[in-house]
């Protein structure tokens, strides 16, 4: 038996696997070592998931999460993840879990958009090209945090339309100030941004958070799909944002000439049948 775990910054999805069947399931908030020490990303672990998780020691520890993809970063999430289950642990990216979790076994391109965004051209068991992400601040076109630093940003420049800015301020009962505490000094500005998104999705009726949406996703065509032979390859999508503006994102990829073979929300189950004959 085995333990797969697949995080975002945002969330932890985690599974006790015996062969291809899913024996406890838990969730946990995200795990990111390049946000988080190594105590703290223990401390999460340890006090998160429930007992069963500990009951005894597992075959194999497979993880796959943000920030793992350097080796100094990934040696802080083994580190963690050994000194919690004693047992042989392997971590991977984030991007490798969403291309196994995606296409198992199959080769093409695997995207993520969820609290960030990246994506890759897969081999089948590796990933062979990737277009860097850069981070909230650099890149993750089409993102929650991207999708929430343009709507702040319109709204305290003055952009945003007056009805829009005012309900979201009644809703969330914040001021200017608090917002720009919340990208400047928070350890986590990406999941500070990308909380945001939820207001977006309750008002996508509105043109301009329809078209801010919109011009998001083709940014990221544009910006990372280009790079790739997308026309002879699979196209696929994990990740709330893919799910929740899945309308948006198919017209968005139809304008660019992308034809869209899957969106799937989370890695987790293709990830179980990728490791079933390990």
């Amino acid at each position: 038996m085995k333990v797969i775990a697949e995080s975002s910054s945002t969330r932890t999805e985690w599974a006790v696997v015996d062969g291809d069947k899913i024996v406890e399931h838990a969730f946990t908030t995200g795990l990111n070592p390049y946000f988080q020490s190594r105590r703290e990303l223990s401390h999460s672990i340890r006090l998160e998931l429930p007992e069963a998780f500990f009951r005894r020691r597992w075959d194999h520890v497979y993880f796959y999460g943000a920030g793992c993809a350097n080796k100094e970063k990934t040696k802080i999430m083994e580190s963690s993840l050994v000194a919690q289950f004693r047992t042989p642990v392997t971590v991977e990216s984030d991007l490798l879990g969403a291309a196994r979790g995606l296409l198992v076994r199959q080769p093409g391109l695997a995207c993520i958009l969820g609290t960030g965004s990246n994506s890759c051209l897969y081999d089948g068991h590796e990933i062979v090209k990737n277009v860097p992400p850069l981070g909230y601040v650099l890149g993750d076109e089409g993102s929650n945090a991207y999708l929430g630093k343009l709507f702040i940003a319109d709204m305290l420049k003055g952009i945003a339309p007056k009805n829009l800015t005012q309900a979201f301020f009644e809703r969330y009962s914040v001021t200017h100030n608090m917002l720009m505490d919340e990208v400047y000094t928070n350890s986590l500005p990406s999941r500070a941004l990308a909380k945001y998104a939820a207001f977006l999705a309750e008002h996508v009726d509105n043109s301009y958070v329809y078209n801010l949406i919109y011009e998001g996703f083709t940014r990221f065509f544009a910006r990372n799909i280009a790079a790739y032979d997308y026309r002879n390859n699979p196209v696929c999508f994990v990740g709330s944002t893919a799910m929740t503006f899945r309308a948006i994102l198919e017209r968005a990829a139809l304008d660019f000439g992308v034809k869209i073979s899957k969106i799937i929300p989370n890695s987790l189950p293709g990830l179980v049948e990728f490791h079933a004959e390990d």
